[in-house]
């Protein structure tokens, strides 16, 4: 999946946790978007789900952390550094649930 050494620069660029929290909100509002899209049948929404994230997480990184968020640069490499970024933010999120990172 993403390696402790990639986890740990992503995680550089998410030291304030106001802009943590924001990741992890968008991250809920991505469940239940999904949530939306299979109790409504909306299966034409599912190319938006990697999106619902991005309002919250970039609000968090240029209000809070002051910083470029990492999905940008996928830009210029093709997308891999944004798949990585996004591996990385569900494997924050979970690291909240399970009490390793704060959010306050």
């Amino acid at each position: 999946m993403i390696d402790d050494k990639y986890y740990q620069f992503y995680l550089s660029k998410h030291q304030n946790p106001k802009c943590r929290l924001m990741h992890f909100i968008g991250q809920w509002a991505t469940l239940a978007f999904i949530g939306f899209i299979a109790h409504g049948w909306h299966w034409y929404l599912i190319p938006l789900i990697p999106f619902v994230v991005y309002p919250f997480a970039w609000t968090g990184h240029f209000i809070f952390e002051k910083n470029k968020p990492l999905a940008v640069d996928g830009v210029k490499d093709g997308g891999k550094t944004t798949l990585k970024a996004k591996l990385c933010d569900i494997r924050m999120f979970f690291d909240i649930l399970r009490g390793r990172l704060s959010i306050w």
